[in-house]
């Protein structure tokens, strides 16, 4: 895990940029002022880009062609753990706060623009997300990144960029257009679980091997490629379903959390509207008890009425 571990890729690069700018931003906040939560950064820079440096710049990543098994654990962070967490941090959000000017109207107008709401619309993004593994595992592209290591440096770069786009609308917070209601998130979910449970089954049952001699030609003596396959399609299926059935618990308290958030901003709303209706009915009561002055009210030029000493019907 350590002995392996390399930093000579463009990924590290990637990662230590994203980290960079994320506390910059960070930092920049802190030096105005304005508060950022600390559990933001943590699981934007540790599970987040962390998780994908363990299984891409460490000794997982030596081995991921080298073993099949490795490779799917690989598959399972970087598509659906690391993305998690990346949304979590919020890093739109931060860069909506710390950039002014033509910086930020720019990608106000990229998030607002066609493309991003393409993307973001949960279907598609789910469909991607499930139609790939399948082109993937089941075609010879997947020979093909095993001999190539630019094409397996992007078959990682495209898992990332698929689980961002499937769980960055559903679980972030940041502002991203035709964003759905919890409970049809939540449904979302359910339906990836029978896909990961599909997926892994045929790993698992398959009597052929991904990536046809690859594995056997390398003669490892103290690993069987049928029986590492197995282990592979495993950890896909019970990792699917680990992952799945975690999310839909988290959409359920962002969900119960945001009801609780709505119902005080209502009981907000109606104190501040009560107070409003009592303070003018306060006013009209004082209004109404105001004794009248004589004389206040009377045009200008009108004569006042004379004065009568005497009794009634007499001059005085």
């Amino acid at each position: 895990m350590f002995t392996e571990s390399t930093l000579n890729s463009w990924l590290a690069v990637g990662l230590v940029l994203a980290a960079a700018l994320y506390l910059y931003g960070v930092h920049r906040l802190r030096i105005r002022g304005d508060h950022w939560p600390v559990s933001r950064t943590v699981l934007f820079l540790g599970p987040g880009l962390g998780g994908i440096a363990a299984v891409t710049l460490s000794g997982l990543g030596a081995y991921d062609t080298t073993l099949l098994s490795v490779h799917m654990v690989q598959h399972m962070v970087l598509s659906m753990v690391a993305p998690i967490f990346l949304a979590l941090g919020a890093p739109i959000t931060l860069a909506l706060r710390t950039l002014t000017g033509a910086p930020r109207r720019r990608l106000l107008a990229v998030l607002h623009s066609r493309v991003a709401k393409v993307l973001s619309f949960p279907l598609l993004a789910y469909a991607l997300f499930v139609v790939n593994p399948f082109v993937l595992y089941f075609t010879g592209l997947y020979r093909v990144t095993l001999e190539h290591p630019l094409a397996h440096e992007w078959v990682h770069a495209h898992f990332i960029l698929t689980g961002c786009l499937f769980f960055w609308p559903l679980v972030g917070s940041d502002p991203l257009p035709g964003r759905w209601p919890y409970p049809a998130r939540a449904l979302l979910m359910v339906l990836s679980v029978p896909f990961h449970t599909v997926l892994g089954l045929t790993v698992m049952q398959s009597t052929t091997l991904f990536g046809g001699d690859w594995y056997p030609s390398l003669a490892l003596g103290w690993a069987d490629p049928f029986a590492d396959q197995k282990v592979a399609g495993g950890i896909l299926w019970a990792g699917g379903e680990f992952v799945s059935v975690t999310m839909i618990a988290v959409l359920v308290v962002q969900w119960i959390r945001q009801s609780e958030r709505e119902a005080r901003r209502i009981d907000r709303e109606l104190d501040r509207q009560e107070a409003r209706d009592e303070a003018r009915e306060e006013a009209r009561e004082r209004a109404a008890q105001t004794p009248a002055v004589p004389g206040v009210d009377a045009p200008a030029g009108t004569p006042a009425a004379p004065v009568v000493d005497g009794p009634a019907g007499l001059p005085g």
